[in-house]
């Protein structure tokens, strides 16, 4: 790992966060699902502070982003850190910038008296449930994500 730092992302980051989304997006096998805009993000992350960014850098350029935001444990009766989304750049994962990136979270977690840091993985990425099981991370494989989008929220909301 050369030179590894970290930086949290400013506003004029729109499209370099839009970027990494996309290309996340595209690992998933999900790119059809994106309708972030930069606008989107500059009124989501930036100026309703609903969400924040750390880039990991080498040498000065960005090759890895986290996207996180606070969530809430009734039971702890403290906040947490919400992981969204974790993604390196393809040429350089196994250098440890995945890992650093967490190791930041978790050390911001702590400076924020947080409870947990927690994230979801989808079922079938092997390669990050490997990663995440190595860090000792816990699966919660009692616990199912449920969501309610477009029609089905706007349904509901009725």
């Amino acid at each position: 790992m050369n030179n590894i730092n970290f930086r949290y992302a400013e506003e004029k980051d729109a499209a370099l966060i839009l970027e990494f989304i996309k290309e996340l997006a595209e690992y998933e096998h999900m790119s059809d699902e994106v309708v972030a805009t930069e606008e989107l993000l500059r009124q989501w992350i930036f100026e309703n502070k609903k969400a924040e960014v750390i880039f990991a850098l080498e040498d000065g350029r960005e090759v890895g982003f986290a996207l996180f935001f606070h969530n809430f444990s009734t039971f702890l009766g403290r906040a947490g850190i919400y992981l969204e989304d974790l993604f390196v750049k393809p040429e350089y994962r196994g250098k440890g910038y995945g890992k650093g990136l967490l190791k930041r979270l978790a050390q911001l977690a702590l400076e924020r008296g947080c409870g947990r840091l927690e994230w979801a993985c989808l079922d079938w990425n092997k390669p990050s449930i490997d990663f995440y099981l190595l860090l000792d991370a816990t699966p919660m494989d009692e616990w199912t994500v449920y969501r309610l989008t477009g029609d089905t929220l706007r349904k509901m909301a009725e």
